[in-house]
């Protein structure tokens, strides 16, 4: 008998076996966030883009609003999952490449802007207004490099991670 694992890799993308389900979580969630972040901006009612059927809760600044916060919810549970998950067992079996350290640290960075922003909401903290345009571009840079970087590692074939 073998007392050695296995520890298959999702052919492509180089995600370990055991994230197979949190992976596909995860991009279906990343898009919804997408799509509800750029409705915080009015950009889908300038262009229209609400007009066409079906399409009209993209207007709905407080309807966009919870679901991203939904979104954001399932994501931070997601990210502490694999990041728990990682640094208690698979690091022993997996490294992160250079890619995937740099994609994680673009994605926490994203979702701490993006808890600074949730939490001046309700009004609990106060930030002065030049923090919370800075915090505001911050967020959004770091989704739109995220997004690149993502495009970057599907075009080149850079994997997240590799079998130690």
């Amino acid at each position: 008998m073998n007392d050695k694992k296995e520890h298959k890799v999702i052919e492509g993308n180089g995600i370990p076996a055991a994230f197979r389900i949190p992976a596909k979580i995860f991009l279906p969630v990343f898009y919804l966030q997408l799509i509800t972040g750029f409705g915080q901006m009015p950009i889908f009612k300038r262009y229209y883009i609400a007009d066409i059927p079906g399409l009209g809760w993209l207007d709905a600044f407080h309807t966009t609003l919870f679901i991203h916060y939904l979104g954001a919810l399932v994501l931070l549970c997601l990210g502490a999952y694999i990041a728990v998950g990682y640094f208690l067992e698979r690091r022993r079996h997996f490294i992160l490449t250079r890619t995937g350290v740099v994609r994680g640290l673009l994605l926490g960075g994203a979702m701490g802007t993006g808890i600074l922003l949730a939490v001046k909401n309700p009004g609990w903290f106060l930030f002065p207004p030049k923090i919370i345009v800075a915090l505001n571009l911050l967020h959004l840079g770091l989704v739109m490099v995220l997004l690149l970087s993502g495009g970057y590692a599907r075009i080149f074939r850079k994997r997240l991670v590799a079998a130690t």
